[in-house]
C-alpha cells in the first residue's frame, strides 16, 4: 500500500471515531509513523508503506481513535516554536497559553517563578528567550517535574531552572520579579463537557481544583505580594468569564494595575497585576 492510500483510509477512521481535525491529525501521525518532519509528509505519499511504519501508523491511529492527543501519541508539541515532551502526567501545552509568554516578554525581568509548571514548557520558554534570566518552577506531581526538568535539559536551560515538588508557595521562600500561572481553573461541574481527549488523557489535577475553579487563584493571590520584588508583576491564565472574580481576586490582595488582557480571538486570556513599586 502507498503512505497515499493508508493517509486516506485513516482520515475515515478518524473521521468516523468523531476526531475533529481528522486530515490534519492522520498527517502528523503518518509523519511520526515515517519518522519525518510534518511538513516533509507530502513528498513521501507517493512511496511503499513499509512494514515497520505501517506497524507504527496502525498503533498511532487505534490510540488516536481512543481518543488519546496526539501530542500523547508523537511525544511532544510545540511551543513557542520549541518541542516540549508531552506525557499523560502533564497538560498538553495550548497555543493560547503563548499569550502568557507575549506579555511576560513585554517587560525586563531577571527571576520568575512558574506555578504548577507540568511540562515547563512556560518558564523553559520564558528563560530561552531570556537568557541572563533564572528562575524556578514548581508543580505537586513528581512524574510532571520529572517531565519539566528533562524538557529543561533538552533545551538548554537546565542550569537556571530549579524545579521544585511544592504545594503553590510551599517550598518557596524566594521573591521574584515575575510570577505565572496556568493553574487549573475548571469548575467540577464543567468538566463532564470537556471533550474526551481532555477529560480522559490529561491529569484531572491539573484541570481542577474542583469546586467553582477558583481556589488555585485564591491561594495564588494570597501569597503573591509576600513572593513578589517591590514592582514585580503577576500573570495568570484564565478560563472563559473568570476575568472578573481573577482581577478582584488580586485588587483583594492589595495588588495594583490590574488589567484582563485579551487572546488573539478577542476572548480574556489573562489577568496581570503587580506588587507596589514601595
Amino acid at each position: 500500500m502507498r503512505a497515499a492510500d493508508a493517509l486516506r483510509a485513516a482520515i475515515a477512521r478518524l473521521q468516523a471515531a468523531g476526531v475533529e481535525d481528522a486530515p490534519r491529525d492522520a498527517r502528523r501521525l503518518m509523519a511520526h509513523a515515517l519518522g519525518i518532519a510534518p511538513d516533509r509528509i507530502t513528498l513521501h505519499l507517493p512511496d511503499p508503506l513499509l512494514p515497520e511504519a505501517d506497524a507504527r501508523f496502525e498503533a498511532a491511529l487505534a490510540a488516536r481513535t481512543a481518543r488519546q492527543p496526539v501530542a500523547q501519541i508523537v511525544g511532544e508539541r510545540l511551543f513557542w516554536g520549541r518541542p516540549f515532551r508531552v506525557t499523560r502526567d502533564t497538560l498538553d501545552p495550548r497555543p493560547e497559553t503563548e499569550c502568557l509568554i507575549e506579555a511576560a516578554l513585554a517587560a525586563p525581568f531577571a527571576t520568575l517563578l512558574d506555578l504548577g509548571t507540568g511540562t515547563g514548557c512556560i518558564a523553559i520558554t520564558l528563560l530561552a528567550e531570556r537568557p541572563a534570566a533564572r528562575g524556578v518552577a514548581t508543580d505537586l506531581s513528581p512524574a510532571a517535574l520529572a517531565v519539566a526538568e528533562g524538557n529543561a535539559l533538552a533545551l538548554g536551560t537546565a542550569d537556571r531552572l530549579d524545579c521544585r515538588r511544592s504545594d503553590w508557595f510551599a517550598a518557596v521562600p524566594e521573591r521574584f520579579d515575575l510570577i505565572l500561572s496556568n493553574p487549573p481553573y475548571i469548575a467540577a461541574h464543567e468538566m463532564a463537557e470537556l471533550a474526551p481527549e481532555v477529560r480522559e488523557w490529561e491529569p484531572r489535577m491539573a484541570l481542577t481544583p474542583e469546586g467553582d475553579g477558583l481556589d488555585a487563584y485564591r491561594a495564588i493571590t494570597a501569597g503573591a505580594s509576600a513572593h513578589l520584588a517591590p514592582g514585580g508583576r503577576l500573570l495568570l491564565e484564565i478560563g472563559a468569564g473568570q476575568g472578573a472574580d481573577v482581577a478582584g481576586l488580586c485588587a483583594s490582595a492589595g495588588l495594583t494595575e490590574v488589567r484582563i488582557l485579551p487572546d488573539l480571538d478577542g476572548r480574556d486570556r489573562l489577568v496581570a497585576a503587580r506588587r507596589p513599586a514601595v
